[in-house]
């Protein structure tokens, strides 16, 4: 009986040195982490990719807008947006191989938009203020601009060479470059979504004036227009003593779209496609041909 349980004894020392050595001799092999790598193509995140690849794999060139006339609009009973930026808006979308969609944003909010990726470029008579240098790449200045004070035609002789708008109820562009004039020229500023909406306030009496930039006035208001009942007059960066501003195209920061636009922009200037597209909005002194 000794004898058998002995031989058992033994059996079960063997067997446990055995799994011994097998465990020690995983342990023995050191593996190197796995190289996931290997053979393989690496994606580059979203965020470091070509903003042109991008766009041309999407297929699409999203263009955030806001209703411009003479530069983003749609005529009466129409869907399609036309105006000087929105004809080389889809210009340049050709170029580059995509359709173009015209997006319209909340003004404030344009740098957030693009960000986001919900447009891929603001191209709407956007001025390259300092915030906007630095919150954007921007394309080279493509037109000048300066803003004004529109107001009812009747009361003209009430805002004739205006040096301060303290005092008054001035609608403007919320974040805008015409928000900046009015507050600067001590206005009490009424904040709307859209320029446009602005001419709206003072048509209605709902503010006294409103500060946009003189493009828009000289297309929206007036005798034949859609605001005939309104007047504009006062270059009000010349009361600031600030240069007349300039328009450029937003893209996202480190954009690969700048220097494709700025290629685009270049050769349309050079085969007379930007001046002919600038005449027909009544632009040709406002572009910037150089």
């Amino acid at each position: 009986m000794m004898k058998r349980l002995k031989t058992i004894l033994a059996l079960v020392l063997a067997l446990a040195m055995t799994a011994s050595l097998a465990a020690c001799g995983g342990s023995d092999t050191t593996e190197e982490p796995a190289d996931d790598t290997a053979g393989q193509t690496t994606e580059e995140p979203a965020d470091s990719e070509s903003d042109l690849a991008y766009v041309q794999d999407k297929g699409t060139l999203v263009v955030g807008i806001t209703y411009f006339a003479p530069l983003d609009y749609k005529e009466e009973g129409s869907d399609e947006w036309i105006g000087f930026d929105a004809d080389m808006a889809k210009a340049f979308a050709e170029s580059l191989g995509v359709n173009v969609e015209f997006q319209e944003i909340t003004w404030d909010y344009k740098v957030e938009e693009l960000n986001s990726r919900a447009i891929d470029c603001v191209w709407n008579g956007m001025t390259l203020s300092e915030d906007v240098l630095a919150a954007m790449g921007t394309s080279t200045p493509y037109c000048t601009n300066y803003q004004t004070l529109v107001y009812p035609a009747d009361k003209a002789a009430d805002f004739a060479d205006l040096t301060s708008l303290e005092g008054l109820n001035i609608a403007v562009e919320s974040g805008s470059a015409g928000e900046d004039a009015a507050e600067a020229l001590g206005a009490t500023t009424v904040p709307v979504q859209a320029q446009a909406n602005a001419l709206m306030e003072v048509s209605a009496g709902t503010s006294d004036a409103a500060v946009i930039d003189v493009l828009m006035a000289a297309e929206m208001t007036g005798e034949g227009t859609s605001y005939a009942d309104l007047a504009y007059s006062l270059n009000l960066n010349d009361t600031q003593g600030l240069p007349s501003e300039e328009y450029g195209v937003g893209f996202r920061q480190g954009s690969d779209l700048v220097d494709a636009f700025n290629s685009f922009w270049a050769e349309k200037v050079a085969d007379g496609t930007v001046l002919e597209t600038a005449t027909t909005y009544g632009l040709q002194d406002a572009v910037i041909l150089e």
